[in-house]
Parts: structure tokens; sequence; C-alpha cells
């Protein structure tokens, strides 16, 4: 089983070393076209992975679908291992779960580089370093899930419950206005490494008298010294900007994987298929931003639509027992059917909201009618 593991990371590294290395070496601003087509490259692997998926549980490769899962229990499979319809059915829920709460993401990630106003030109290099750090992060929090479920089972409800409370949160509260200048990792970071006041280039640090830190930033307005830079001593290092933008993407992402990790251990406690599911997820997020960070605001009912989805899981954790011998052998395959129904609706609803605005707003719409009627 480790080599399948050792395989699977070492194919994720090659990929993400061609996309950075080749492909994007020259830093560019992403325009909406490149970025629909590395998403649809990435999506099509991700779901490809699935064919794979169900060969290697069904055929037992390198010891896949050896490892208990809690969510495969039942009378008929005591030993709670997945074949390759189940793991299959597993694997493309929990990816179909991830990429849409990753979308959510991306609203805190646009909101970020407005605040710290990133040029487009380095905000894909901060979302690839930011995404390096979320697999490190994502892999540590799913090997401790793994091992908590497996040591003390009755942590699932917990986990359930506390995806209900989140749903229930997403529902009621609005998004408060916060600044993230104010931000508590901000602030430490700020007392760990003097942060210089301009961007320099695409470098995260700066060594205070080196031609990079002289050079400011690449506007032709910026190329002067900023204060933090002219008080260093010659030799510093100094922080970037651009790496305040890195520190709270990162955080960002855990506190999204607190929510997103336990929905997709409602699907499967299986680790390779929650570990692949949320790669293959995370590896899609930064085209995928490009592509909707122009459109996130006409998406108002996607955000109630994954507290749905947060709420079915959490429920769904709850009372898989139960769940499992009502709806059958079938029951995971109606779980991604409901998800893939709640997205779709809630991107339904926000189309027809904004095509209604618009012919509101448009000259001889309800609106404009109302309004000479109020003249």
């Amino acid at each position: 089983m480790i080599w399948m593991w050792i395989g699977f990371v070492a194919f994720v590294l090659a990929m993400l070393a061609l996309d950075l290395g080749v492909f994007h070496r020259t830093a560019h601003v992403v325009k909406v076209k490149e970025a629909l087509g590395w998403s649809a490259m990435w999506i099509t692997l991700g779901l490809s992975f699935s064919v794979f998926i169900y060969f290697g549980y069904e055929n037992r490769w390198l010891g896949l679908g050896t490892a208990f899962d809690q969510m495969a229990v039942s009378a008929t499979n005591p030993e709670g291992l997945n074949d390759g319809t189940q793991a299959t059915i597993k694997y493309l829920t929990g990816y179909l779960i991830e990429k849409s709460l990753s979308v959510d993401n991306i609203f805190v990630i646009a909101m970020l580089f407005g605040f710290f106003a990133v040029p487009a030109i380095y905000q894909h290099r901060v979302l690839f370093w930011g995404i390096m750090g979320a697999l490190v992060m994502r892999g540590a929090m799913i090997g401790v899930g793994a091992a908590l479920l497996r040591e003390f089972a009755w942590i699932i409800y917990i986990f359930g419950g506390f995806l209900i409370l989140t749903a229930v949160k997403m529902l009621l509260l609005k998004d408060d206005e916060t600044d993230p200048g104010n931000n508590a990792i901000v602030k430490l970071t700020r007392k760990l490494f003097r942060v210089t006041e301009r961007y320099h280039g695409q470098h995260f640090f700066v060594r205070a008298g080196s031609d990079e830190s002289r050079a400011g930033a690449t506007s032709g307005t910026d190329r002067v010294q900023d204060g933090v830079v002219a008080a260093a001593t010659p030799g510093t290092l100094l922080a970037t900007p651009l790496f305040l933008a890195l520190v709270m993407v990162e955080f960002t992402d855990v506190i999204f994987a607190v929510d997103s990790i336990p929905a997709i251990f409602a699907v499967t406690t299986d680790p390779f298929l929650v570990f692949t599911s949320n790669v293959f997820a995370i590896l899609g997020l930064r085209s995928l931003y490009f592509a909707l960070a122009g459109m996130i605001d006409s998406f108002r009912y996607l955000k109630p639509a994954l507290a749905v989805v947060l709420m079915v899981v959490g429920v769904k954790m709850l009372a898989h027992t139960w769940l499992k011998a009502l709806l059958g052998e079938h029951f995971n395959l109606y779980v991604l059917a409901a998800v893939l129904g709640i997205l779709a609706l809630g991107v339904v609803a926000s189309i027809w909201h904004r095509e209604h605005d618009e012919h509101v707003q448009q000259p001889g719409g309800e609106g404009s009618g109302r309004a000479r009627v109020a003249d």
C-alpha cells in the first residue's frame, strides 16, 4: 500500500512541477480563456482518476481496498471493505463535495487579493505555493482524522454535529466585513518579519541592499525604495506584502479544511479515497479562481446551497447506519445525486435571479415602469 501512496504523491509533484516550471515559468496575468482551459484539464484528470480507483479497488492493486472503511460496514460487509463500485462512488462524491466547498474558498481569496492589492501578474504564484502548503497540511489533517476514527469511532458523530452547526451558521449569519490587516496571523507575521511597504516583483522575501530591494515594485511609479528597506541594515531579510498574502491564503485553507475534511469523512474513512479526492479538488482551485473571480457576485445562491450540502453530509454522518439500512446498497449513490441536485439548484437559482435583476433594470422593465408611475 505504501507504494501506491508514493506513486500518487510523485505523480502530483510531477504535475505541479510541469505547471510551474514549464507552463507558468514566466509570470503573467492569467486570462479567463486560459483559466477555463486549465480548469477543464484538472476536472478531466480528477474524474478520469475514478477509472483507476475502480480497477484498483476491484483488483486490490498494491493493497487498495484492504483498508477499513467505517462508512462501508453493513450486515453483508462487516469487514468494512470497498469494492471497485463502492470506492468509485465514494471517490466521486468526495471529489464533488470538496470541489464545491473550494468554491466558497474563492470568495475569501478574492477578498484577500483585493485587500493586499496583489498585482494580477503575481496571483498565480501566490496560489501555487498556497496550494503546495495546503496539500501538506491537509495530508497531515487527514492522517490525524483517520487515526482518531480508527481508535475512537464515536468521533464520527462529533464531526457530523459540527458540520450541521457550520451549515446553520452559513445559512443564518451574514459574512463579516473583517479587516485582514487586523488578523492575528498578519500581526504575528509582522512581529516575526519586517515587512516592506511595497511589492518587490514576485519575491516573497528580499534582503535590504539587494538588487531586488532597490528595484521595488514592477510599476514605474513604485520604483522607489520604501521606508522599511531604507531603514533596514544591509543584508537584513525582509518579507514582502506578497508573503503576507501567501500566509493568509494558507491560513484560510486551514479554516476551510476544518469543514471540508469532516465532510469527506461522512462519505468514507478510507484514507486513500479521502486524500486523493481532496488533492484533485485542490489542484484545480487556482484555475477555478481565475475563471470565476470575476463572476463570484453572480452566484448569490451558491453559498446557501453549500450550506445545505454540509447539512446533508452532517445528517448522513450522524445517521449513516440507519440510512444505509433504509436506502439499501445504493445509499452512497443517492447521496451523490442529492449533492449534485442541491448544487445545480443553487446555480440555476443564481442565474435566474441575475437575469431577473437585469430585466428589471432595463428600460421598459418592471422597475422602470414602477418608476414612471411614481413620477
